[in-house]
């Protein structure tokens, strides 16, 4: 498994497995078996996922030693302030099993989502989080918890996909050294527009590879995290299976082609996010 160094000198998988709405417990807990035994080494859950628990049985369960995984989870917004933030991510490691935790994202740029990122550097000086981060902030706000913090996210996890590249905010990352991180690598409702893309068959023809395959590559490529989710076992090895093969810059340049520079689910800067959050 290829691996990126943060900005604190960790260590992170390039390929992940996200949980996102596997909430049957049992289902949920022999997907991330699977993955680990499929050569995941991260895991990528939350609170707002309601299945760390599920997780953490499966870790106890695994054969891989913890110190070979790198397990993220996320604050959730209705625990946003200092006090509650901090009380919630020991509940989180409570409920995964662990004395600690890889990397720890504010799921939100909503409420007090600065005191509880107060809460993450302190609990990331008491050694109980090796990095701390953000989840989908847009370019000002990522700019502005960076510049007035003591510790600059290691990692800001977005919306990217084929249709939603992120390239903007990608290049303000690259500017704070802030790692790339994408959910919804395969575009989640609309994969199969992804599988059924002529262009996007006609490289994976090239390379004898999926079109899935190509997807996940055009943005690992681009040097930028992914944590696909599927609960088949087989399709966890056909999302590892992307580092024997590397787009040329006319392919490259095909899939840019197809972005449509706009979100599946809400831009960060729609009042709507609010409710959607709240819901």
């Amino acid at each position: 498994m290829e691996t990126v160094t943060l900005n604190n000198g960790v260590k992170m998988p390039m390929v992940g497995f996200g949980v996102f709405q596997i909430e049957d417990a049992d289902e949920c807990e022999r997907c991330v078996l699977d993955a680990l035994d499929a050569g995941y080494r991260l895991i990528d859950t939350a609170q707002a996922y309601y299945n760390e628990e599920a997780v953490g049985r499966a870790l106890q369960k695994a054969t891989v030693p913890r110190e070979k995984i790198f397990l993220t989870t996320k604050v959730w917004v209705t625990e946003f302030g200092y006090e509650k933030a901090k009380a919630s991510v020991l509940e989180s490691m409570r409920k995964l099993q662990v004395d600690y935790l890889d990397l720890v994202l504010i799921h939100q740029c909503l409420a007090d989502y600065y005191g509880a990122y107060h809460a993450l550097e302190d609990l990331y000086a008491e050694g109980k989080i090796r990095a701390i981060g953000i989840s989908n902030f847009s370019a000002e706000r990522m700019a502005d918890i960076a510049a007035f913090n003591k510790v600059v996210p290691a990692v800001n996890q977005v919306e990217t996909h084929l249709f939603w590249q992120q390239h903007e905010l990608h290049k303000w990352m690259e500017k704070y050294n802030i790692q790339h991180e994408a959910w919804g690598p395969l575009a989640q409702q609309r994969i199969k527009e992804i599988i059924d893309n002529p262009v996007v068959k006609e490289i994976a023809a090239k390379y004898g590879k999926t079109p899935t395959q190509v997807a996940l590559r055009f943005t690992v490529q681009r040097g930028i995290v992914v944590i696909p989710k599927t609960t088949s076992k087989e399709r966890m090895k056909e999302n590892l299976d992307l580092f024997d093969f590397s787009l040329n810059d006319e392919d490259i340049e095909k899939l840019k082609a197809i972005d449509e520079d706009k979100s599946l689910w809400c831009a960060y800067d729609d009042p709507m996010i609010v409710e959607y959050a709240m819901s």
